[in-house]
């Protein structure tokens, strides 16, 4: 099946332009050790090449595809691209158009691509989209062709496409406008052929726009030269335009033309061309063989369907085989092509949603870690602050009364009463020493015992000098309280009374505790000497109160009025 000598002409160069883009990158290969796949890729390339020439399709398409799949293994794209353009051609020769342009948008996704392979792509979208009568898309396509080639030639073969799409949306004026622009080019000197269609195209429009002796002109001089130049193919055109233009003046004329047109289409068997004449036979005569006319278009038309019918389902099959999905893909030709694009995306959405679960468990296992390798280090610290406070307190508290017991033990007469009264009592205050440390560092209660256990520990802070005084204890739902929270708060307030203890030199202590909400407020005040806001920072003691309450998000204020005591507030969300 043949197509216009534009497109062959266009295509011939494209062809010729990549083939030596191919051969001079198959040269630099052979100097670089390629592999087994490029030269196999290389060698189907070529023979589907020569299929093309030849004219059978199905065989080009077959070794074109071979080609594209092992040049996709050597992610070689511009091998690929090519052949994509090529199986796109010989789709397209054959009629399916769908199956071209989706081959030919394939190829454009490369954004890599050169300005010849993107000029040959649009422009065959173009041929597919007029060939489908989708004409602004076609418009559209011809005019990207255009944008991308800086070849002269090549701009006015695709003007003079935008011009005949112009044609067929019967838009003539502006059909007439790129014509005789094209016609002032020095370039159709060089090429009778492309001169010739330019004439008839431009004879046409001004036929259609009632110009009518100088379209007879333009259209008799173009078959004129056609005929000159053996341009047989270009003739069948010309003398269809002639047909319709004596259809109304002289049906005579106008039935020789369409004779003419029918007996040259048929000799070069072009299928469409040969429909159109007999089309314009069958409305335009009245004699008996008008019956033939029908019969032969009847069977015309119904053996081009089966012919490009055929062709389009084996260039699936032979698609689908390559991909080694014959079963599958069989299957899925049936289905509309509404359902292959919600399969399409229903695929696109399940690889997101795999890659953001994969992300997901990738940070979820990276935090994991760690937190596990901070909890990890925050416990070795503490427990390091923690044996290094028991160590300090152990020096501090008991070392110095284990040492002066011991002298006292060594030096006094322990058989008087006093000297035993006085040893028992100093071993007394070192084994409340020891269970005060031993209180500090045990665990918490953090159950239905926490309040009886947190009173328990501030009463051992009461002293016959010393009086410690809660309010509210027992109206704070501590159920509803976290255990973390319930530590911090325990250990909070152990700390301030171990402060209290060691500094304040006070007589009275009051704990005020409040619910309001969803917080808790606890306020400390004792009648001490207080602290300045520099005593605050040095104490190692007050500091870790603050990091505390901060942990658990709570917020602490410290009131550093020295002569009025000293004074604690903090708020914990429940």
């Amino acid at each position: 099946m043949m197509r216009s000598p534009v497109f062959i002409f266009l295509f011939s160069i494209f062809i010729y332009s990549c083939q030596n883009d191919l051969k001079k990158e198959s040269a630099s290969n052979k100097e670089n050790n390629i592999s087994k796949n490029a030269i196999q890729a290389r060698e189907l390339l070529d023979t589907g090449d020569k299929f093309l020439a030849l004219q059978k399709f199905d065989s080009a398409f077959h070794y074109h595809n071979r080609s594209k799949i092992l040049y996709e293994l050597e992610k070689d794209s511009a091998s690929v691209t090519y052949n994509l353009i090529q199986m796109a051609h010989s789709q397209q020769t054959s009629g399916d158009y769908v199956g071209s342009e989706k081959n030919l948008i394939e190829a454009l996704s490369f954004t890599e691509l050169n300005s010849t392979y993107k000029s040959a792509a649009y422009n065959l979208l173009g041929i597919s989209s007029k060939e489908l009568f989708n004409y602004e898309d076609a418009l559209y396509y011809y005019n990207k062709a255009k944008t991308e080639t800086n070849d002269s030639i090549g701009r006015i073969t695709f003007e003079n496409n935008i011009a005949t799409v112009y044609i067929k949306m019967k838009k003539y004026d502006s059909s007439i406008k790129i014509l005789e622009s094209i016609l002032k080019s020095s370039y159709l000197n060089t090429n009778n052929k492309r001169k010739a269609r330019v004439l008839d195209n431009l004879g046409y429009c001004y036929f259609k726009t009632k110009r009518n002796s100088e379209g007879l002109q333009l259209m008799t001089k173009s078959l004129f030269i056609r005929k000159s130049n053996t341009d047989f193919y270009g003739s069948i055109e010309s003398n269809l335009h002639l047909a319709e233009y004596y259809q109304g003046i002289n049906p005579k004329y106008a039935k020789t033309y369409a004779k003419e047109a029918y007996i040259t289409a048929t000799k070069l068997n072009s299928i469409d061309e040969r429909l159109r004449s007999l089309s314009f036979l069958i409305s335009n005569n009245s004699e008996k063989s008008t019956t033939n006319y029908a019969l032969d278009y009847i069977r015309l038309n119904d053996s081009i369907i089966k012919v490009r019918n055929n062709a389009r389902d084996q260039f699936i099959k032979i698609k689908y085989d390559s991909d080694q999905n014959r079963e599958e893909n069989l299957n899925l030709k049936t289905q509309k092509a509404e359902n292959a694009l919600l399969l399409e995306q229903q695929k696109n959405r399940n690889l997101l949603l795999y890659l953001a679960v994969g992300i997901i468990i990738m940070i979820s296992v990276f935090v994991y870690n760690y937190l596990v390798a901070k909890n990890k280090r925050e416990k070795i610290k503490t427990s390091y602050n923690t044996e290094i406070r028991i160590a300090k307190k152990l020096h501090d508290e008991l070392a110095n009364d284990v040492y002066h017991t011991m002298a006292f033990a060594e030096t006094q007469d322990l058989s008087t009463t006093q000297n035993k009264e006085i040893l028992l009592t100093n071993l007394d205050t070192i084994y409340s020493r020891t269970r005060n440390i031993s209180r500090e560092n045990s665990t918490i209660e953090t159950g239905t015992l926490f309040v009886s256990h947190l009173k328990e520990m501030m009463s051992g802070f009461i002293t016959d000098k010393v009086n410690v005084l809660t309010n509210g204890m027992d109206s704070i739902d501590w159920l509803t309280l976290e255990s973390n929270k319930k530590i911090i708060i325990y250990r909070v307030i152990q700390e301030l009374l171990v402060n209290m203890k060691k500094h304040s030199q006070c007589s009275l202590v009051v704990l005020t505790l409040k619910q309001n909400g969803n917080k808790l407020q606890i306020d400390y005040t004792d009648n001490g000497v207080g602290a300045t806001l520099e005593q605050l920072n040095s104490k190692n003691g007050l500091q870790n109160i603050e990091n505390r309450i901060e942990a658990i998000k709570g917020i602490i204020t410290f009131d550093t009025k020295s002569s009025k005591g000293f004074k604690v507030q903090f708020i914990i969300p429940i």
